[in-house]
């Protein structure tokens, strides 16, 4: 027997449905139904409407009422595109070093950086990784993060990598979140590997991407396109294999140097994320393409430079989610709707584009088309403020936590 229940009655639900793809959005466009009832069955959406229609129905078939007292704003659950949520192990002696002035190339000499993170994650357990990853899971779904993306990455050779998505594969078993595996193998030539990145490339191509498909433990390939990291040359040979295998493709593209967006259009790339030194070129060039920009703001606070240039990509005609970048490095912090919220208020953001870029079009940026909205067939990741206007949500700058977080129909 189908499990019913009615959520109501909701002053405002804003579905997030009928938005374009990409470019710019007013707030004007967004669909909100005032005393709204949002019908589950199971784990899917079943009806949406005037809870006061619905209420008749429910209770002819015995739902189950999840009755509303207050004022509340109904959202979709919203999905954080770009994380590395799974490694072990504190850079604070970096974030030190960083506010003295230091640079990354200096502190990355002195034992930090991404080396630093890749020599405690080698060293913890397949048990220790998955239950740090699941402890962070667990914190940004309290904050209304129903889909997380999670990268490897701080293995760097072939059995840590597979131990690090191993755990990504069974934190996501022991999380009521639904977690996106995704394999960074790329993210920089390890220091260990004595030949080129060219090498290093394509012995992880050669023995690591069957085993990700026979063991079900990614379906896609991210790879970080800079100076300190691979050359558009390097990737070249890389991500054709990959392609080869049936993977999606995304590029950790033009943080610190452009080049890296120029990769993801020409691989037909998910998405291009950071994009922080994208330039009028690049911008274009994205606008152009299929390729969703993702903007990280919280490795623009972490690392104090700019933003990505989030409102010339949406003038511009591009699609642009915005993710947390969830990092031991650059990005510690975590919390995806303070870091959306502020940078709305530094590119000038719409709400509407604000919460698109968190739910819709970041469910985009992961291929993912059953989440992002409240629309009939959608899952029932659903985030239920307490308030009466859902512009509170983004002018409290991430203070105002979800009341209640269904994810899949459940009730968190």
């Amino acid at each position: 027997m189908p499990n019913y229940t009615l959520i109501g009655p909701i002053r405002q639900l804003l579905t997030m449905r009928g938005l374009g793809a990409k470019g710019s959005l007013q707030d004007s466009q967004l669909e909100i139904i005032t005393e709204a009832g949002i019908f589950l069955k199971d784990e899917k959406i079943h009806e949406i409407g005037s809870y006061w229609d619905i209420y008749p129905e429910a209770q002819s078939i015995g739902a189950k009422m999840e009755t509303l007292q207050g004022d509340f704003v109904a959202l979709p659950g919203f999905v954080d595109c770009h994380t590395h949520i799974c490694f072990a192990g504190s850079r604070a002696k970096d974030f030190a070093m960083r506010n003295t002035g230091k640079s990354y190339l200096e502190i990355a000499n002195s034992g930090g950086g991404i080396w630093d993170t890749l020599t405690q994650t080698r060293k913890a357990s397949l048990e220790q990784l998955v239950k740090l990853t699941v402890k962070r899971a667990n914190s940004h779904l309290t904050d209304g993060v129903t889909t997380t993306e999670v990268k490897s990455g701080y293995g760097l050779s072939v059995a840590e990598e597979i131990k690090m998505l191993q755990a990504i594969k069974q934190a996501n078993s022991e999380t009521a979140a639904d977690l996106i595996p995704t394999c960074l193998a790329a993210h920089i030539c390890p220091k260990d590997f004595e030949s080129s990145a060219k090498e290093y490339l394509e012995i992880i191509s050669n023995e690591l991407f069957s085993i990700l498909k026979s063991e079900n433990l990614s379906n896609r390939i991210d790879a970080f396109i800079e100076d300190s990291a691979f050359s558009a040359d390097d990737i070249a040979a890389y991500f054709h294999k990959a392609k080869d295998f049936g993977f999606d493709i995304t590029v950790h593209a033009d943080q610190f140097h452009v080049g890296g967006s120029a990769v993801a259009v020409a691989f037909g790339a998910i998405s291009a994320d950071h994009l922080e030194s994208s330039t009028d070129k690049e911008i274009e060039l994205l606008a152009n393409s299929d390729t969703v920009a993702v903007a990280l703001p919280g490795a623009s606070i972490g690392l104090g430079m700019a933003f990505t240039p989030a409102r010339k990509l949406l003038d511009a005609g591009a699609s642009l989610a915005i993710a947390s970048d969830w990092n031991p490095g650059s990005a510690p912090m975590g919390d995806l709707l303070m870091q959306a919220s502020i940078l709305g208020t530094f590119e000038k953001l719409s709400n509407a584009e604000v919460l698109a870029g968190i739910t819709c079009r970041a469910a985009a940026a992961l291929g993912l088309s059953d989440r992002g909205s409240i629309a009939v067939g959608k899952l029932a990741d659903i985030l239920l403020f307490q308030t009466s206007d859902y512009r509170e949500i983004t002018y409290h700058q991430g203070k105002l936590k979800p009341a209640m977080v269904f994810k899949r129909g459940v009730k968190i």
